[in-house]
């Protein structure tokens, strides 16, 4: 029995087109993973009569995310649609569908991030509402800036600084774009009641620790698919980037634990605060190069969230992801800047102007877009619960139950 050459090309063809599906669709239930570890870091961090709302409102952002993104937000950043036959949508073993959940799963994010910060006195279904308009619209515009190319943006930064923006697994594109998007809806909602007594800031201690740490590790794990899987191909897999993952989260962890004396609300989001920064030159830098990015996001953290709780009145940023998420996702866009010259120990093809101007560019589209959508949607529906509803909780006041039955 003969076999040609064009049957063991094709045959070669379906094993890679069906492998780098598979790789992809890992990736995608990694991340998604991840969302529970938002979950469970925003439910030990509340106070106890807000827990079952963390739990809701992820699993629900979640949902709309994916509707928002499905239809409008991938169109936005890709300019490709689903409306093709599914004969059409299965061609290359689905591949192009898995990437989309993929993708989803960054986007969605977002939404996750910003309801940390907003925790404990949001009304419900305006915030959704706020979700699905981020995810179609804002976030996606930034994607498809870097992403894609689109907009010229890239190909200037190019021509300009001799190297286009380098964000690898999203530190300033999920990452920083989250955080100062919460950044605009913590301004617009307020301080929580109780957060000002005698003149003074008070901070509200987490509600559980057990349930703190749970999340730290969902999302430490499932950070290696965010990471690693980037790549969205076999052929682009590099253990460097798994390395690097690990010697950034190392970092965060030892200077959290330093400088927050061993606080485990600290400690357990320093290497999250690393893991963050590592996104962008995750693929770039040498390991030695992403245990210091992560450990100066580690620091940065700590001193900016004690900054936060303890002296700063206008923002109240129940689980600190204006620090966590646009503060270490900036530095981390900055550092691929730095830590990833040849120079450094890093791979190259980047350049610190463009790294600086390319990150620059995703905090204002950020912070505008925050605030536009909260201010937008807080016009047409209060965003902030009564101070009754307030008083007695999310859990209570949105959904009629407690996170504790005491039958």
């Amino acid at each position: 029995m003969e076999v040609s050459v064009e049957s063991i090309n094709s045959a070669v063809e379906t094993l890679i087109s069906s492998a780098n599906t598979y790789f992809i669709l890992l990736g995608a239930i990694m991340v998604f993973a991840m969302h529970a570890g938002f979950a469970f870091l925003e439910v030990g961090t509340v106070r106890e009569k807000n827990q079952v709302n963390a739990l809701v409102k992820i699993m629900t952002d979640f949902g709309m995310s994916a509707l928002a993104y499905f239809f409008i937000g991938y169109w936005v950043a890709y300019d490709t649609t689903f409306f093709s036959s599914a004969s059409v949508l299965a061609e290359n073993n689905g591949y192009e569908l898995v990437k989309f959940f993929f993708l989803l799963t960054f986007a969605a994010a977002i939404p996750a991030i910003i309801s940390g910060g907003v925790a404990e006195r949001a009304q419900f279904y305006p915030m959704l509402v706020a979700a699905a308009l981020i995810v179609a619209f804002v976030y996606p515009f930034f994607e498809g800036m870097i992403w894609n190319g689109n907009y010229g943006f890239q190909a200037w930064l190019g021509e300009t600084f001799g190297a286009e923006f380098h964000d690898f697994a999203g530190s300033v594109v999920v990452h920083g774009v989250g955080g100062w998007l919460a950044l605009g809806a913590i301004m617009v909602l307020g301080l929580r009641k109780g957060r000002v007594k005698d003149g003074r800031l008070v901070a509200f201690a987490p509600s559980n620790i057990p349930f703190l740490a749970l999340g730290a590790w969902i999302l430490c794990i499932g950070w290696f698919g965010f990471n690693v899987m980037s790549a969205q191909t076999l052929d682009g897999i590099s253990g460097l980037v798994a390395v690097n993952s690990l010697m950034a989260m190392v970092g965060g962890i030892l200077t959290s634990m330093i400088a927050g004396r061993k606080d485990p609300g600290f400690i357990h989001n320093g290497p999250l605060a690393g893991l963050v920064a590592i996104c962008a030159g995750s693929d770039l830098m040498h390991p030695i190069g992403a245990l210091i990015t992560g450990g100066v996001a580690g620091l940065l953290f700590v001193l900016l969230f004690a900054f936060i709780q303890n002296k700063l009145r206008q923002v109240d940023d129940v689980l600190g992801v204006w620090p966590l998420h646009g503060i270490c996702g900036a530095w981390g866009g900055i550092a691929c800047g730095i830590f990833g010259l040849e120079s450094l120990g890093g791979l190259g093809g980047v350049t610190f102007m463009s790294q600086l101007v390319g990150t620059l560019t995703g905090i204002l589209i950020a912070t505008a877009g925050g605030f536009l959508v909260y201010k937008l949607v807080d016009s047409v529906s209060a965003i902030r619960l009564s101070e009754e509803d307030e008083f007695n909780g999310a859990d209570l006041a949105i959904h009629k139950i407690g996170s504790v039955n005491g039958d």
